[in-house]
């Protein structure tokens, strides 16, 4: 059967930790888009592991799959499974030849396509997965299969680089190296062809998942990002370039429709919001300078919000995986996760890091919008609509921090009575059931609710 992890939020809703706790029962985890932009840490046996490509359940020593939805950095592959050799894994990591491939100029015209956009930059993280895709998209991509047949590889190149080196030099005035290099490519990234072909690394994947499925195998397909920041039902164009909703589970690992919607779908809820990047934000609370639009700096700081912001930030760890970035905090929008089940249709959700707002005296959610004097319960198609939107509030009474590995063992009802209030709020509302509440950033500080492979 297949299990999906889908974040329901703004990304950083710790995926990679809810893919380790139903780890056990699990065959095979296929990371169905995004890049290498997708950091995630993932906690074992004490040790805390950070990735950005390589699905976290590798860590745990199951099959790992980049499916073709993904784009694919090559070094960063390689970085990552020799970087988890050394400290004594043996990562089995297999990637769709239909994949693409991230190449240098994606990464080059990424920075600079980013510094141009000034306002609507996404806040991009400036490692070409936009590019990668806008390649794939335009019929122009290298794709990992490429890789496995030189000329080939030589093929596409000798047809694409020109294109980039003239968009780079003629039209944003830009010098150009070895990225933009037809030979420094062919070779560099043949080599990375040999290895893959060498480590027996490429499948045809949806073909390789389906004989696993149907061999009684359990598989976990994993998305990366979340639902606001689906090219298709996020908020455009504040979002990244692939959809991490659960239609593109089916549609980025090659699995039938029937396949995936026949199985779980779960999603991952942070007990708060955040996000790094620009955009609206209804419920954020301070801000972060160049992300947050109007933001004040010489403001910043000394409000009862900036304090309060700037606590959960550290409570929570709230700086990206892969960039180093404060990310924008706020209260629990609703409306954008009532959107976020209505477009992968949740069998389940995982709430986490109701610890991290141990503490305050109360806690408070944007129950709905009100968008030209009107209320309205779910996001608005459009983000500048969205931008209109004030966010009405509605209060919960905090609860006290306390021994959360303990909670943890003990089960569901051993968590405090007003944080249990406040999740079933949100159960409640969504109308989906809790099938595990994160306590901690540690595989054992999970209370499971429920097994979705039982």
């Amino acid at each position: 059967m297949t299990v999906t992890i889908v974040g329901s939020q703004l990304g950083d809703e710790g995926k990679g930790g809810v893919v380790d706790i139903y780890g056990d029962a699990v065959d095979v985890v296929a990371r169905y888009q995004g890049g290498d932009n997708a950091g995630h840490t993932v906690v074992h046996d004490g040790t805390k592991y950070k990735l950005s490509l390589v699905p976290s359940g590798a860590v745990r020593g199951k099959v790992g799959v980049l499916g073709n939805g993904c784009v694919v950095n090559p070094e960063t592959l390689f970085e990552e499974i020799d970087t988890l050799r050394e400290r004594g894994l043996d990562p089995d990591v297999r990637v769709s030849e239909r994949a693409h491939v991230i190449l240098p100029y994606h990464r080059a015209l990424d920075g600079i396509e980013e510094d141009e956009k000034d306002d609507l930059a996404a806040g991009t993280t400036k490692r070409g997965i936009g590019p990668t895709y806008e390649d794939k998209a335009g019929r122009r991509g290298v794709r990992v299969g490429d890789l496995l047949e030189p000329d080939v590889l030589r093929e596409r190149l000798e047809y694409v680089v020109p294109q980039k080196k003239a968009l780079a030099e003629e039209v944003f005035g830009k010098e150009t190296g070895e990225a933009f290099d037809i030979e420094h490519l062919f070779e560099t990234y043949r080599e990375y062809g040999e290895r893959l072909a060498e480590e027996g690394m490429t499948v045809d994947c949806g073909t390789y998942l389906q004989n696993r499925i149907d061999a009684g195998d359990n598989v976990m397909l994993e998305g990366a990002q979340g639902t606001s920041l689906d090219i298709d039902h996020g908020v455009y164009p504040y979002v990244t370039s692939s959809n991490p909703t659960a239609g593109g589970a089916t549609v980025g690992t090659g699995l039938g429709p029937t396949v995936v919607g026949g199985g779980e779908v779960i999603g991952i809820v942070k007990a708060y919001l955040s996000r790094v990047g620009t955009g609206p934000l209804p419920t954020e609370l301070g801000g972060v300078e160049d992300q947050t639009p109007d933001y004040d700096d010489e403001v910043g700081g000394g409000t009862d919000e900036e304090e309060l912001a700037t606590y959960i930030r550290d409570e929570g760890g709230e700086y990206g995986t892969v960039t180093g970035r404060p990310r924008r905090v706020g209260w629990l929008d609703m409306p954008m996760l009532r959107h976020a089940t209505r477009a992968n249709g949740f069998t389940g959700l995982a709430i986490n890091h109701i610890d991290v707002l141990a503490g305050l005296e109360e806690v408070k959610v944007g129950h709905s919008y009100r968008l030209d004097g009107e209320e309205t319960l779910t996001m608005p198609p459009t983000t500048e609509a969205w931008g209109r939107c004030e966010a009405t509030l509605k209060t919960f009474d905090g609860w006290s921090d306390v021994d959360w590995e303990a909670v943890a063992a003990e089960g569901y009802d051993s968590i405090p009575e007003a944080a249990r209030t406040y999740l079933e709020y949100i159960a409640d509302e969504l109308e989906t059931p809790i099938y595990a509440v994160g306590v901690g950033p540690g595989r054992e500080e999970t209370v499971i609710v429920e097994d979705p492979y039982e």
